[in-house]
């Protein structure tokens, strides 16, 4: 696409998402120019894409993005609930979102009139903003660029030696119990995605559990309410240069959701030492007395992700934007603490909206 066809912003957010949409809500109350840039079918972002069991950790009333509250639910929130609200999110705040769009490449272009950019196609109105944002068969161009890709689309998956001769799988991309029933299922993980798939297939299948540690239980009275209480104290120590109060983790790792506790107390769910190469998970079913020797059908790796920076990791220094106007908002305590939550990543949503909205002489509210 000739530069001098390509729409001008003021601010690209890339993601649209609960992260896209908080910050872009913000702007466009500031009376900024904003285009959210989405990859996704529909409004929902990673939660789109969660297991069929997946819940918030918190309760509705503790799960909002700033201004509308998520509607009341009974319990825990499931994520066609929070799509719903996602979506309901956008109309009324009247978010400019174009989808679906992959971003494959942001390009710093050094602001109007680099001398770079001077060909005959180009005019004075090409050069307004310093960021090409591109797609595979199209472009725009803005001032600033809000990378709010999240990490669900960026699983980790460690490296270990072996070989697995089952299937394998990672929790992004865990179906629900199905095609697990009768089998003999292999979950790494110590975190709260391996506890909560690991609980509820021991119903269906024979599951093995895999971590480093024993362990680290969350106290039984602990949810997302009282972790985003921590979050926001931690973050605004923080902010006034206190010294770091400390993550959540020391709590530890896994939130007792009501199934979790069950099947812990019941004996369903029990840590496994983990395994040193994949090849042990092979075999004819035969092994320990805890059930943990090889033969496993399945390898679900509920092993985390990374933050899907792939369009603009080459604008970063490690974790910091090497350039101006480029900000990150919501990639968890890698951004921010809580800023991966629904209700703790408002006030980074804010922060970078309001800076944002400085370098135009106006004011977030």
């Amino acid at each position: 696409m000739p530069l001098s066809s390509t729409p001008a912003h003021q601010v690209v957010i890339v993601g649209g998402g609960q992260a896209g949409l908080a910050t872009a809500r913000y702007l466009l109350r500031a009376g900024i120019d904003v285009l959210v840039l989405d990859d996704q079918d529909g409004p929902g972002g990673a939660w789109r894409h969660v297991w069929p069991s997946m819940t918030l950790f918190s309760t509705a009333e503790f799960s909002n993005l700033p201004g509308i509250p998520m509607p009341p639910f009974d319990g825990f929130p499931p994520a066609s609930h929070v799509i719903e609200y996602l979506r309901a999110y956008e109309d009324r705040y009247d978010i400019p979102v174009e989808r679906p769009v992959h971003v494959t490449r942001v390009e710093f272009r050094g602001g109007a009139g680099d001398s770079s950019l001077d060909d005959a196609s180009s005019t004075p109105e090409s050069h307004a903003g310093r960021f090409l944002v591109r797609s595979e068969d199209r472009a725009w161009t803005a001032d600033h660029v809000v990378a709010a890709t999240g990490t669900w689309s960026a699983p980790f998956v460690p490296r270990v030696p072996g070989r697995f001769v089952g299937k394998q799988w990672h929790s992004a991309n865990y179906p629900g119990v199905e095609p697990f029933r009768g089998t003999r299922v292999a979950v790494v993980g110590g975190a709260n995605s391996a506890a909560q798939i690991a609980a509820e297939l021991t119903d269906v299948a024979e599951v093995t559990w895999f971590t480093r540690r024993e362990p680290q239980w969350m106290p039984d009275d602990v949810d997302g309410r009282v972790l985003f209480r921590r979050n926001r104290e931690r973050m605004l120590a923080i902010l006034r240069g206190e010294e770091d109060p400390g993550a959540d983790s020391q709590l530890g790792d896994i939130v007792m959701l009501p199934e979790v506790l069950a099947a812990r107390d019941e004996g369903r769910l029990r840590a496994t030492p983990m395994f040193d190469s994949l090849d042990e998970l092979n075999g004819d079913g035969g092994g320990d007395d805890d059930g943990s020797g090889g033969g496993f059908d399945h390898l679900i790796w509920c092993t985390g992700f990374r933050p899907a920076l792939g369009p603009v990791r080459s604008l970063l220094d490690g974790r910091a934007p090497a350039v101006p106007g480029l900000h990150l908002v919501g990639y968890g305590d890698w951004a921010g603490p809580g800023s991966a939550t629904i209700t703790g990543l408002g006030p980074h949503a804010k922060a970078t909206a309001a800076a944002i909205a400085e370098t135009y002489g106006k004011r977030v509210r």
